[in-house]
């Protein structure tokens, strides 16, 4: 019979690729790659680590929105900047559950350097399942799954379901695993961004676990991406990226793991993917400066409350224009005392008019390199 799986092909898990097909990708990326790792290196400790609390907190939001699960945003945001050592006052205790999802991500990647072993992968686990259940359902926990019913990815209603993928025997795994976790630690051949590609995939194809694959997947590639980037800082979000791409991300692995052992599709798919995380990161590293530059520039600039918070959001991304009653809004006043604020700004010269959208007047930033960014 035809290996239907790729783990069942002669010589898994030696994987194939064609670097030709790859080498123009790879390089844009890496290009990227070093061009934002050298714009982060240039920012202060404090925009280095402001930067970080963004992404990931965005990256551990996506990851879990990915599997299904939402989580409360400002408590992940909270236990971010609690482990980074940030200000997070104002924001609300995180549960359990959200602590130990946090402490994975943030030992993953700022200990991104410490040896991947079968005892850190088990405490990952455990951090992802404190209740020992998946739901109302009782798991394995901090231990590879076991059993003889087979592990399946399956989508569809009852009696209805499809098989996207079944993966190796439960009794295979302990071996697997021993060899991928070798891998991870000691093949140095592999470009490391193609490595955490190649890794990714391999995770997902022995699915070690009876829940929680999909995330430790990311979290393993969350730090090998670390050690490709050479900084313990993560300044883009690959889960992002697979959330937005979720359903071509779903058929590129439903098609590689059904396949055979060359995985260039896959590692084609991985590329373009963190090249768009990447594009997305460096406009929002060039916002993070020009916004630092702004605030330096306009120091001596006598602003209100309200006034730094309306500024602030400008910075941030605006949603649609900015009016004199949607600042009322926010700032919660008057549409007189709002209008009185956004005046004062223009005298000042932080702020300009505009009605070329065609409806109401609306208010722009003047300094150009708003614009560049957003």
């Amino acid at each position: 019979m035809a290996p239907r799986y790729i783990w069942e092909h002669t010589g898994w898990p030696e994987f194939r690729w064609d670097s030709d097909s790859l080498i123009n990708l790879l390089s844009e990326v890496r290009n990227l790659e070093g061009r934002i790792v050298g714009m982060m290196s240039g920012l202060g400790f404090d925009m280095q680590n402001s930067t970080s609390l963004d992404v990931m907190t965005e990256d551990v939001l996506r990851s879990s929105e990915i599997e299904g699960v939402i989580l409360n945003a400002d408590m992940v945001r909270s236990s971010v900047a609690h482990h980074l050592g940030l200000e997070y006052e104002g924001l609300p205790e995180p549960d359990h559950y959200t602590e130990g999802v946090v402490q994975v991500m943030i030992d993953a990647v700022r200990s991104c350097n410490l040896p991947l072993t079968e005892q850190r992968l088990f405490n990952w686990h455990a951090a992802l399942f404190p209740t020992g259940r998946s739901g109302i359902f009782q798991i394995t926990v901090a231990s590879y799954r076991t059993g003889e019913e087979p592990m399946q990815v399956v989508s569809g209603a009852l009696g209805k379901e499809k098989v996207h993928y079944q993966a190796p025997p439960s009794a295979d795994v302990p071996a697997m695993m021993n060899a991928f976790i070798d891998w991870v630690e000691n093949e140095t051949e592999t470009d490391p961004v193609l490595k955490a590609a190649i890794a990714h995939l391999w995770f997902v194809v022995i699915h070690p676990f009876d829940d929680g694959n999909g995330r430790l997947t990311r979290t393993i590639t969350d730090m090998l991406l670390s050690r490709a980037d050479g900084i313990s800082h993560r300044f883009y979000s690959m889960s992002a990226e697979i959330l937005h791409e979720k359903k071509g991300y779903y058929e590129i692995l439903e098609k590689t793991t059904s396949g055979s052992p060359d995985i260039t599709l896959w590692l084609q798919w991985f590329l373009h993917a963190m090249k768009k995380a990447l594009e997305h990161s460096e406009r929002t590293v060039l916002r993070v400066v020009a916004k630092a530059s702004f605030w330096s520039r306009n120091r001596e600039v006598a602003m209100n409350e309200r006034q730094v918070k309306i500024v602030n959001k400008l910075w941030d991304g605006f949603d649609g224009y900015l009016t004199s009653s949607k600042w009322a809004k926010i700032t919660k006043t008057s549409q007189a005392t709002a209008l009185r604020d956004i005046t004062d700004l223009i005298e000042k010269g932080v702020l300009v008019s505009s009605d070329n959208s065609g409806r109401s007047t609306h208010y722009l930033l003047t300094d150009d390199s708003i614009s560049q960014v957003h």
